[in-house]
């Protein structure tokens, strides 16, 4: 049975009084999709536990089964305890708090290597790819580097007001890094697929990423 590994994020405040966490639909878009092709899903974060939702990607119009994925965030793997001949993709979705737990982990970086290595597919969305920033390949260099590769784009990151608060701006870092940086405009579902990477530019990119790494599984 095909098997993909989601890594979501543990992280839970931007600043004081503003909450984040993951994009809920972006989670619960690829989650179904996956499920409805038979895959296995195993579900991991940083420290394992719950994943928070960010509470603006839930509102009174949010489908319920979007609202019910959140039963997967409740009890997450530890990334510690994920190894990477396990599975057969590896999917970030997003969320602003993608951009504090995920860049610097160490695990992440490690697995991502070795998916990317060993010629599985590495996929991820929105800000997903912040999880991508701080991977490096064997020789040293940066993952994305010469990559088509796509993200929450700068001008998209100014109308939700959250630049100054944040550690980067994940735009500028992926260019920064050496990547083929490639935008759509801003709130069009845009994909990205140099070989097995596969990212998508924000939250309307969602299904559009699913579905091409189901289509790469075949």
């Amino acid at each position: 049975m095909t098997k993909i590994l989601m890594v979501v994020t543990n992280h839970s405040e931007i600043k004081p009084g503003k909450a984040t966490g993951i994009w809920l639909s972006e989670f619960a878009e690829a989650y179904e999709a996956f499920q409805k092709q038979g895959y296995e899903v195993v579900v991991a974060s940083p420290l394992g536990g719950k994943s928070p939702v960010d509470p603006g990607s839930v509102d009174v119009n949010t489908p319920a089964e979007i609202l019910n994925a959140q039963e997967h965030l409740a009890n997450t793997v530890p990334l510690e305890e994920v190894s990477e001949s396990q599975f057969d993709a590896i999917f970030l979705p997003g969320g602003h708090g993608t951009m504090y737990d995920l860049p610097g982990n160490s695990k992440l970086q490690q697995l991502l290597r070795q998916f990317y290595e060993n010629s599985k597919i590495v996929a991820a969305v929105c800000h997903g790819p912040a999880g991508l920033v701080g991977a490096t390949l064997s020789d040293g260099n940066p993952l994305v580097a010469g990559k088509r590769v796509n993200a929450f784009t700068n001008p998209e990151e100014s109308q939700t007001g959250l630049e100054s608060d944040l550690p980067f701006l994940l735009e500028s870092k992926i260019r920064e890094l050496g990547a083929i940086y490639v935008a759509a405009p801003n709130w069009v579902s845009h994909v990205e697929i140099d070989g097995n990477l596969v990212t998508g530019q924000n939250p309307q990119s969602t299904l559009a990423v699913a579905d091409a790494v189901i289509r790469k599984i075949g």
